[in-house]
């Protein structure tokens, strides 16, 4: 059985997701998770370069 390398459960099946610009095989939960911390932290990086004024490229 394959192992996630998140919580370290056996599960059935993994999924890939890229986590930090590296692919990594998590369970279905975590990979849910983790695309919703990545959402949430590019959403946060966008209104804080807004606040800033920055007007560059990302």
């Amino acid at each position: 059985m394959p192992t996630c390398k998140e919580c370290n459960d056996e599960v059935t099946k993994l999924v890939s997701v890229k986590v930090g610009g590296k692919a990594q095989k998590l369970c279905p939960d975590c990979a849910d998770r983790a695309r919703e911390a990545a959402e949430i932290g590019e959403a946060s990086e966008s209104v804080m370069q807004g606040m800033m004024g920055y007007k560059g490229r990302r």
